[in-house]
């Protein structure tokens, strides 16, 4: 081990000594002082998005380091999936402080818990090996279970993180049976290793074909992309809306980047394989997701249903293999984790003394009751049916563009009707909010930092639209495109 290696960990070491001393600090305060967690929590990501701007590429936007015998990789892809999960998180850490403390569950174990969660995904984006890139999934998966079943008097949220845990531990066993199998194949964890030994033996390995074929329904599972998605509106409705609007952003932006590391730096010349399994993926997953989501009387179970259609629009950036669909894949990944988090703050500003609004009938007429906030709820809603100026359409039209690139004509055309169909959902939540009578008249009251947070999350879907060429460019450039 080097200075090198541990400058290059710097961001993950920061996030596991703040979370070790806000559990140590936690022992010590008292229950009207629980504040400080809070302020602990996010000054970690604070302090972790500058160190992680520190490092220097040299201006080379496609440049990479590599540290621990290079089994962990910095580059700029990684570097801006962190920092949008930083931020990501940090809204989650506002709108979730509102809610526990109207629940009496405002306790660090939240905090602790997002954090250590958080490192898994840190090391996820940044794994080039496999056994870092089970490392990093367990720490997100184990961490992401005990949030499920944070609220210990909910036989619901229990019953939720069983189902969890049962078919996540399903999953995980299925993927390090892949790994092995691709291990015995290459006879190396190594991704970039695996990469050479693979551009050698081909499609003509069985067992690497295999271990492809276990891999990607591993991934699957993470992305709770169709046949493989029946944990996500079980864990949706059941988990506290806090642990839901986190499970429904910033991991998203890991499975991406741990998809990207091991389709493409490691198995990359075996896409005409694991091209075919992704389309497949992405066409059940948006036909299903939309069609199901259509159904739903509880908003957090039509938002899980829509989770799982805009996976397979992450997955159509994917399967192309190309620079550019990689960009529009990372695009659409960090807007789709900033509606789900404005989406899931809207839930939590409309609960009530710890009742969650779960039900389709708590947005009606909401305009009469706050038009800023039905403003900000309409502009997510048109925002994620991928309505023109808002952000979801740009990032819906870079993955179909991508799509029409490759020559996917024909998953481009399911892509943009079940978009259209999807769309009726997404507007039904605005025609309730805008031309029904509201059921209660109770004004809707939330701290500061909410109302400033979930305001600027809204504006975003709007501002970001207009103003999404540096994103976009960002992130095409991330990939050489």
């Amino acid at each position: 081990m080097t200075r090198m290696d541990f400058l290059l960990i710097a961001p993950e070491l920061w996030v596991v000594t703040m979370t070790c001393v806000i559990l140590f600090v936690d022992l010590f305060l008292k229950e009207e002082r629980r504040a400080i967690v809070y302020l602990l929590a996010m000054v970690t990501l604070v302090f972790a998005a500058i160190i992680t701007l520190r490092f220097d590429y040299g201006g080379d936007p496609t440049a990479s380091a590599f540290a621990f015998n290079g089994s962990f990789v910095r580059d700029q892809m990684g570097d801006m999936l962190k920092l949008f999960s930083y931020f990501v998180l940090a809204m989650v850490f506002i709108y979730a402080k509102f809610f526990l403390r109207q629940s009496r569950m405002f306790r660090a174990d939240f905090y602790t818990l997002s954090l250590e969660a958080l490192l898994g995904i840190m090391l996820l984006i940044s794994a080039n090996n496999l056994v870092m890139v089970y490392l990093g999934l367990e720490l997100l998966a184990l961490a992401s279970y005990t949030l499920v079943a944070y609220d210990r008097d909910s036989a619901k949220g229990s019953e939720a993180a069983m189902k969890y845990f049962v078919l996540g531990s399903m999953a995980s066993g299925i993927l390090l049976y892949g790994m092995s199998m691709i291990y015995g194949a290459t006879g190396t964890l190594d991704l970039v290793a695996i990469s050479e030994a693979v551009r050698v033996s081909g499609s003509d390995d069985i067992m690497l074909v295999f271990g492809l074929v276990f891999l990607v329904v591993g991934l699957a599972f993470k992305f709770g992309a169709v046949p493989f998605h029946m944990w996500v509106p079980d864990v949706y409705e059941g988990a506290p809306v806090s642990t839901t609007l986190f499970i429904s952003s910033v991991p998203k932006m890991a499975a991406f980047a741990m998809a990207f590391r091991l389709l493409q730096t490691g198995l990359g010349d075996l896409q005409s394989d694991w091209m075919q399994m992704l389309s497949l993926l992405a066409v059940l997953s948006i036909v299903f997701g939309n069609l199901a989501a259509i159904a739903q009387t509880n908003i957090k179970r039509m938002l899980a249903y829509s989770t799982i259609g805009h996976m397979g629009f992450v997955l159509m950036g994917l399967l192309p293999g190309t620079a550019e669909s990689y960009g529009a894949g990372m695009f659409y990944v960090i807007v789709y984790a900033l509606m789900s988090a404005a989406a899931f703050g809207m839930v939590i500003m409309l609960s009530a003394r710890g009742v969650e609004a779960e039900n389709l009938d708590d947005f009606k007429g909401l305009n009469r009751r706050n038009s800023w906030y039905a403003a900000i709820m309409a502009m997510v809603m048109f925002s994620m049916a991928g309505v023109p100026v808002f952000v979801g359409f740009f990032a819906k039209w870079l993955v179909i563009q991508a799509a029409l690139n490759a020559g996917l004509v024909w998953l481009a055309i399911i892509a943009v009707v079940f978009s259209v169909i999807g769309a009726f959902y997404y507007i039904r939540v605005v025609k309730l909010m805008y031309f029904d009578e509201p059921i209660t008249e109770a004004p809707i009251d939330a701290p500061v930092d909410f109302r400033a947070a979930i305001s600027l999350n809204g504006v975003i879907m709007l501002g970001l639209g207009i103003f999404s060429g540096s994103l976009i460019q960002i992130c095409m450039s991330s990939f050489g495109a």
